[in-house]
């Protein structure tokens, strides 16, 4: 099978204004972004919920297409170029390094990596690569891969609400790149951003190499909420509503066990980052900032800086981006901006 490496993550971009759109489990955000001077501005900005299926994957499509279409029509935004981000078990994203080669080469090493690394067949999948300069006598870079199905079914949603995906981003690397506009890690340091959804969670770090490592766990908050309401015989619904502050005080003691939900979480985040450590040349993560729906919930990021093994906080990008899209925008980025991180990074995409 050939691969049309450059039409697959698309690496090497033009300049035209694009929507990030991202589709979660519960809900679709959409945010446009301008860029002036080497700064951005959210001109336009949504979040849609998901309405709820009973299992039935014909009915959670449409439900989704529905949601999209009406996060779009909100924001009042023209364009119908979107970009759309993936994660998740059927995404990979890894670097690497290989000895000189000639530039006919490349490609050709590059597939083959990704057959050694990927946990799935990447002749089932699309692949993607840009170099990064490191001033030695080597070619390295990073290497992305998602499956075939994976996208179509991505691609699918977006096209069945009217719009056009153009490019396909990969979450982990949209967060990063947001992060790259307004925090650089120290010499020898590193940065990581922890991305808590409902079905995956997303630990991304990069160091001052500008080499990126991204992993995604399959077990985040809808994997917590059942944990909680397995414990207590109690249905996730009422979970969530003593979780989000909507339930009767009887049913606060819920809240007791939100530590004891968390400790695969805690455990799989600091396996992660043990293992990023050891690699060569790797750095020490100095901070994790915390962001992802999820990390909305009271509490949850005190309990993540008090149980992982660094400065861990709460991350709202749209503390740093100036937003022109009128006051009920700006209030929900001020209030609901860490769930909308993955969008924000998406946004800085252009074509």
């Amino acid at each position: 099978m050939k691969f049309d490496w450059k039409r697959s993550f698309k690496f090497e971009l033009e300049e035209r204004r694009v929507l990030a759109l991202d589709i979660g489990t519960w809900a679709v955000k959409v945010i446009q972004m301008d860029k002036d001077k080497g700064s951005y501005t959210v001109t336009a900005a949504g979040i849609s919920e998901i309405a709820p299926s009973e299992g039935n994957n014909d009915e959670r499509a449409m439900n989704t297409t529905r949601a999209i279409r009406e996060c779009f029509d909100s924001t009042g935004i023209q364009t119908r170029m979107a970009v759309c981000g993936v994660s998740g078990p059927e995404v990979a994203v890894r670097y690497f390094k290989f000895p000189c080669l000639a530039t006919e080469e490349i490609e050709g090493a590059v597939l083959l990596e990704a057959a050694q690394v990927c946990p799935f067949n990447v002749e089932d999948g699309a692949v993607d690569y840009q170099l990064i300069s490191n001033g030695e006598d080597n070619v390295t870079g990073i290497l992305v891969a998602a499956t075939n199905k994976l996208i179509k079914r991505k691609t699918e949603l977006v096209d069945n609400a009217s719009l056009d995906c153009v490019l396909m981003d990969v979450d982990g690397l949209a967060l990063l790149n947001c992060l790259s506009e307004y925090e650089k890690p120290k010499a020898g340091r590193a940065t990581a951003i922890l991305n808590v959804g409902s079905s995956f969670t997303t630990l991304a770090i990069v160091s001052d190499n500008g080499l990126p490592f991204v992993r995604d766990m399959a077990y985040a908050g809808e994997g917590i909420v059942e944990q909680i309401a397995m414990e207590n015989d109690v249905s996730t619904e009422t979970v969530r509503r003593v979780l989000s502050g909507d339930s009767a005080a009887s049913q606060l003691e819920l809240r007791d066990n939100l530590e004891k939900a968390c400790e695969k979480l805690i455990v799989d985040v600091t396996e992660t980052l043990r293992y990023y450590t050891t690699q060569e040349k790797s750095a020490v993560v100095e901070k994790i900032f915390v962001c992802g729906g999820f990390s909305l919930l009271e509490g949850f990021t005190e309990l993540l800086d008090r149980r992982l093994p660094a400065t861990t906080m709460l991350w709202n990008p749209f503390d740093k981006i100036r937003c022109e899209a009128g006051r009920s925008c700006k209030d929900m980025l001020a209030k609901r901006g860490p769930g909308l991180a993955v969008a924000a990074g998406l946004a800085m995409r252009t074509i």
